[in-house]
Parts: C-alpha cells; sequence; structure tokens
C-alpha cells in the first residue's frame, strides 16, 4: 500500500514519495510533507528554469537557484515562472 501525505504543495491527502529526495533534513522534510504528485511537478518546473535561466546545475549560484525556487515552488506563494517564459504548443 502507498504512503500516503497530506501535502502542503496541494493541499490534499496524496500518494508520498519512495524515497527521500536528496539528502539532509530538507530532504527529510519534502519526504515527510509532498506528494509524489506535487514533486513530479516541481521537476518538470526546474527542467524550465534550468532552461529558460540556461542554468549550468553545478555551478553554485545555479544550485542556489534552484533550491530557492523550489522552496518558493512547494511551500511558498510567490513563485512565478520566468520572464518572458512562453510554453510550448501541443
Amino acid at each position: 500500500m502507498a504512503r500516503l501525505v497530506h501535502c502542503e504543495k496541494l493541499g490534499t491527502e496524496e500518494e508520498g514519495l519512495d524515497s527521500i529526495p536528496f539528502p539532509g533534513p530538507k530532504g527529510q522534510y519534502i519526504y515527510d510533507h509532498i506528494s509524489q504528485k506535487a514533486w513530479q511537478e516541481w521537476i518538470a518546473m526546474q527542467t524550465v528554469l534550468i532552461n529558460e535561466h540556461r542554468l549550468s546545475s553545478f555551478e553554485p549560484k545555479a544550485k542556489a537557484l534552484i533550491e530557492s525556487e523550489r522552496e518558493k515552488f512547494l511551500f511558498g506563494s510567490d513563485f512565478q515562472m520566468p520572464e518572458g517564459y512562453v510554453p510550448l504548443k501541443s
């Protein structure tokens, strides 16, 4: 049976992550409070941010930006799409 969490992002009870997404207290907090669905939404948004800002994931400034945006996306209300972002038409 799937592990259920009250997802802080979605505000509903959802299936939780299968494992801690990364080591440390923040990874544990995400595991305890974010659903699989919200985490997948974040992964897609992270890709948009990396592409739109042309980030190199190994650079410290890029890592800091991604961490800040992850906090806003998952736990805050002030997340905004990158300026000038135009979604692809399907």
